[in-house]
């Protein structure tokens, strides 16, 4: 099957610095993809290149299999949703979705339907005749996104569109977005610096730092097997430790950590030696907090501390806890029930969790 995007080699300097560098990857029809990476990592540059305001130092871009360069930005079946919206606020919603079609010179009854049909699937009928600042932040975003759909192009590119929007209308829209790329079927390609939008959303995630892809997969390739400390670190939340491997088994390492702490690991990705230097991440959830260290005897790695703060947040309440001998504090997840639900700072307990759980890459990143 032909990919709706496919970039080869996708390459982008200016003068001495290189924002993208050799970056290939395929986006099948009807998929949500975004790329996920810190401000500054060239996640933007890729966007433009494919919308066609910017044109690549070296590389290929194809839209169903046909390269668009030097083809330029208003002949391609591309369209995009930026993150300032840009509306036109004296026009009504049906005006500003429509506007495209007039621009392409479609007859009124054709206008007319396109928009309707829209409007149903973004879920807002009979409200064309609205002004824009009668809407709340979540419509605005969904006419944005029909002004776009009712062009029908192959590719729908999302330059941070969640960005200007408050955290819990963000966390609706995220869902929202997901509904709305499955009921137009198009193609999105979606660039963003919040993990929690890229895990939600997307089918495929490419994590991308300084210029690179660093790892390409689904949102749970990339939580539960990293391939390298970047992604590790960068998605999702994880206790890390850097340190040196004294022991080495298979897939599995020692590491003693600056602070003197041992622990014990899988190196998923890349063998590790005996004197290398080691980053080691575990996740909050994987940790297992217990009054009583006999809970924990199945678990290779345990420490024994006492709690120093508590990270009220609902559900995903946390806390962290140092161990009785130093070292890093590590932080876990709370249990909502049962007798740690009133757990209190200074409180004695221990932690622990599987080698399997802490996932260990070469040090120094």
């Amino acid at each position: 099957m032909t990919p709706d995007l496919h970039c080869t080699d996708l390459t982008k300097r200016f003068d001495d610095t290189t924002a993208v560098d050799n970056v290939s990857f395929s986006v099948p029809p009807g998929s949500f993809f975004s790329i996920l990476g810190p401000s500054g990592c060239g996640k933007t540059t890729i966007m433009r290149m494919i919308a066609g305001f910017l044109e690549p130092t070296s590389g290929d871009i194809q839209i169903k299999g046909k390269s668009v360069l030097n083809v330029p930005p208003n002949k391609r079946p591309v369209n995009m949703v930026f993150q300032h919206l840009a509306l036109f606020p004296m026009m009504n919603i049906e005006a500003n979705i429509g506007y495209g079609l007039r621009r392409a010179g479609l007859p009124k009854e054709e206008i007319t339907r396109k928009v309707g049909e829209a409007l149903e699937r973004i879920g807002l009928p009979g409200i064309g005749h609205r002004k824009v600042d009668e809407l709340s932040g979540g419509q605005k975003q969904r006419v944005a996104i029909a002004r776009c759909m009712v062009l029908e192009p192959d590719v729908l590119l999302l330059d941070e569109p969640l960005g200007a929007l408050d955290l819990k209308l963000r966390e609706r829209m995220k869902v929202e977005l997901k509904s709305l790329q499955a009921a137009f079927d198009t193609t999105f390609v979606y660039i963003t610096h919040d993990q929690s939008e890229a895990l939600v959303m997307s089918d495929n995630i490419a994590v991308m730092n300084e210029g690179r892809f660093e790892q390409m997969g689904s949102a749970r390739d990339l939580y539960y097997r990293p391939d390298t400390a970047f992604v590790a670190g960068f998605v999702g939340d994880s206790n890390r430790w850097n340190g040196r491997v004294t022991k080495q088994n298979g897939d599995h390492v020692e590491v003693q950590t600056s602070s003197g702490l041992t622990l014990r690991g899988a190196t998923h990705q890349r063998a590790l030696s005996i004197g290398d230097q080691a980053d080691a991440f575990v996740r909050p959830e994987a940790i297992r907090i217990a009054h009583n260290a006999t809970e924990l005897a199945s678990f290779d790695n345990r420490i024994s501390g006492h709690v120093t703060s508590l990270l009220f947040n609902g559900a995903a309440s946390r806390v962290l806890v140092q161990g009785a001998e130093g070292g890093e504090e590590v932080e876990v997840n709370l249990p909502q029930s049962g007798e740690f639900a009133s757990l209190t700072k200074g409180a004695e307990v221990h932690i622990g969790w599987s080698s399997d759980q802490a996932n260990c890459f070469a040090g120094g990143v």
